[in-house]
């Protein structure tokens, strides 16, 4: 009889719920949770994305949604996903969508957090999506890099290696495998420049060259950009995209960048507009992901000027080389900032930003200054400016990150339960070194010193300070972040949380 009874109620079970449904995917797999535009659904080309994101990551559970993922709110909530892969089409995908998708990412629980790292995978065709989803299964460790930022110049995180200056007008730099230091050469030949009618020194095909000869596995980038071009430092030129293909506007006529087919990580963080696909696939963060076979691309979906979200997750990237992905590297930048914002004005931290081309930057300003009854900072503005308006595009649990130089930062991270407690043990060596740990003066302009920083693992059920600890931290299930630390060389500190 017993058994009767549970045939039927897997009978019912099976004829009465959909595929990868909240209760069957809760328990086989509720790290990795895919989320996909209804029109994908009867499309068996853009469909077959979705599944195979779903198969690589242990059968994960899928969800559509019509219109944007924060339609699903109380399924993701059921399911509490580390990590969440969106998988859409051009046309569905603009500025609004990437702002209300960082939104979204904080609604799964009570706190003010990041509650999941997301990506949005997506392509000029189907096949693209689909490569850029195979592209991700296996680990990259970043060895090459082609800059367009000066604060990259040292070049000491790659093997291979070139920039141009954009402070420094007419300096450019390269180091090839086996060089010890970069080679910085001045560029003497002049162009007129792209806007206006200065002479300006002709960097693009120096940014061509180098592109073939580094052959890159990172593209990092700033000056001016939009959804339709990247322009060289100082005006020199431009790349732009047209049919899905990424080209130079060179003097000769346009030329196709020259790809090897290698996979690639493209960071503009620098760059206005750039990751705003704008309901199109003619843009150039399709280009990219399309034509270069970029597999993780972030940029902005605004015109950018404060910067803290670009900057930040770069300082995260490179100032702990190895100990952080992409995707990590930008979920700690954004806990950090919502930690501060809430420090400066928590009022606000509920209240969406709306964004107007015209005036963009000005909004902010005005808002703030009815909320805090005094002129903001221009810390207080950028940060609400800048929170929401980043895109990362690709699978946001793959495995890429720098070379690892842990023996740099001398010092190491472990974690143990102890009955109802989390012991986070600090280990330093005699080579710890707080000024690296802090971000090594990386961009301060933008930002400043970094908090310590460690992801947990796996999530810690409802983690707090134990009784006698006086650490100043962030602290939510994911993540700590230590404020104002005192770790020295050579020496052992735990931290103590109590877990239920």
């Amino acid at each position: 009889m017993r058994k009767y009874i549970i045939s039927i109620f897997f009978y019912v079970l099976f004829f009465m719920t959909p595929a990868y449904s909240l209760c069957s995917a809760q328990v086989k797999n509720n790290e990795y949770l895919v989320l996909a535009n209804q029109s994908i659904k009867n499309d068996s080309d853009w469909n077959k994305v979705v599944q195979k994101l779903s198969t690589k990551h242990d059968n994960a559970p899928v969800i559509y949604y019509e219109q944007h993922p924060d339609e699903l709110l109380s399924q993701v909530r059921k399911i509490k996903p580390k990590y969440v892969g969106i998988v859409d089409t051009p046309e569905y995908l603009n500025r609004e969508f990437i702002i209300r998708l960082n939104r979204f990412s904080r609604t799964i629980d009570d706190d003010i957090y990041v509650d999941f790292l997301w990506g949005v995978i997506t392509g000029y065709k189907a096949a693209s999506a689909e490569k850029m989803v195979d592209n991700s299964t296996e680990p990259l460790i970043i060895k090459s890099c082609v800059s367009t930022i000066m604060e990259t110049a040292e070049g000491k995180w790659f093997d291979s290696y070139a920039y141009m200056d954009d402070q420094n007008m007419g300096i450019y730099g390269y180091k090839m495998p086996g060089d010890k230091s970069v080679k910085r050469e001045r560029l003497l030949k002049t162009v007129p420049a792209t806007r206006g009618s200065q002479q300006v020194p002709d960097l693009l095909p120096i940014f061509y060259e180098m592109y073939e000869k580094v052959d890159p596995d990172l593209i990092i980038t700033a000056s001016h950009a939009s959804e339709k071009a990247l322009e060289m430092p100082f005006s020199a030129g431009f790349l732009k995209a047209k049919d899905g293909e990424l080209f130079a506007e060179l003097p000769e006529g346009n030329k196709k960048l020259v790809e090897s087919g290698k996979r690639r990580v493209y960071l503009p963080i620098g760059n206005c507009l750039i990751g705003n696909i704008d309901n199109t696939k003619n843009s150039m963060a399709i280009a990219w992901m399309n034509s270069a076979n970029v597999t993780t691309f972030v940029g902005y979906v605004v015109s950018t000027w404060y910067g803290r979200s670009g900057w930040g997750g770069l300082k995260y990237f490179l100032t702990s080389p190895g100990r952080y992905t992409i995707a990590e590297s930008f979920f700690l930048n954004q806990q950090d900032m919502l930690a501060q914002m809430n420090n400066m004005y928590p009022e606000i931290l509920d209240e969406p930003y709306t964004y107007n081309e015209s005036n963009i930057m000005s909004l902010a300003a005005e808002r703030l200054e009815e909320v805090l009854d005094r002129k903001p900072t221009n810390d207080e503005v950028g940060f609400w400016y800048d929170l929401d308006v980043l895109a990362l595009y690709g699978d946001p649990k793959w495995d890429v990150r720098l070379i690892d130089k842990s023996e740099e930062r001398d010092f190491t991270v472990t974690g143990e339960y102890r009955d109802k407690q989390y012991i986070l043990t600090i280990n330093t060596g005699i080579n710890y070194s707080h000024r690296l740990v802090s971000g090594d003066h990386f961009k301060e302009v933008h930002v400043l010193d970094l908090p310590f920083s460690h992801i947990f693992p796996e999530r810690l059920n409802n983690p707090r300070l134990a009784d006698g600890q006086n650490w100043d931290i962030v602290l939510d299930e994911n993540f700590i972040l230590l404020y104002n630390n005192v770790f020295g060389p050579n020496n052992t500190y735990q931290i103590i949380l109590n877990v239920d």
